[in-house]
């Protein structure tokens, strides 16, 4: 069933069912540092049987202070806020690095109210993740329309994630 904004759970689920067969396929582990989406990228990888063989592990990095006891780098945090690509980029980078994975997933962002922590910086809405995909990254920047839930603000990003990644992996065949 497709929400207000066209986000539909069963094909979300069926796009992560494809991704995580290709990466099983291509014999390419993964690994996720998520804020915003709190774990819903690795638990969609997750759902598919035989994941074990490429999910290596995965970090929930709700608050700062998290991030950087994962690899983030404070500096990063202070210069960019959580809020940036840099963050996305460094939490991306961080955790393929922990894991020596070929491929890490970084996300942060405003999802259904402003961060009291960083009020500052923090725009509903507005998502930044980055992919490493063996050792080069690339950013992505979404503003998401108001969602019904907090699910459905997880789902919308992880249906973002799993197609820039889904892109990528077609360009790695073609090089």
């Amino acid at each position: 069933m497709k929400n207000a904004n066209g986000y539909n759970e069963s094909d979300i689920r069926k796009d992560y069912h494809n991704l995580t067969k290709l990466l099983i396929e291509k014999n390419m582990t993964i690994t996720t540092m998520e804020s915003a989406t709190s774990g819903q990228i690795a638990s969609l990888i997750t759902d598919t049987e035989g994941s074990s063989a490429i999910l290596k592990g995965a970090f929930i990095t709700y608050c700062n202070e998290a991030k950087i006891m994962q690899g983030v780098p404070a500096e990063i945090l202070d210069k960019y806020t959580v809020y940036s690509k840099e963050t996305a980029e460094a939490m991306a980078k961080a955790c393929a690095k922990t894991y020596n994975a070929n491929i890490g997933i970084g996300v942060t962002g405003t999802m259904g109210n402003i961060d009291p922590a960083n009020s500052d910086a923090s725009v509903l809405g507005r998502v930044y993740f980055a992919i490493v995909t063996d050792g080069k990254v690339e950013s992505y920047y979404v503003e998401l329309e108001p969602q019904p839930t907090r699910l459905a603000y997880k789902l919308a990003v992880a249906k973002k994630v799993c197609d820039a990644l889904m892109r990528q992996l077609e360009n790695l065949d073609r090089a």
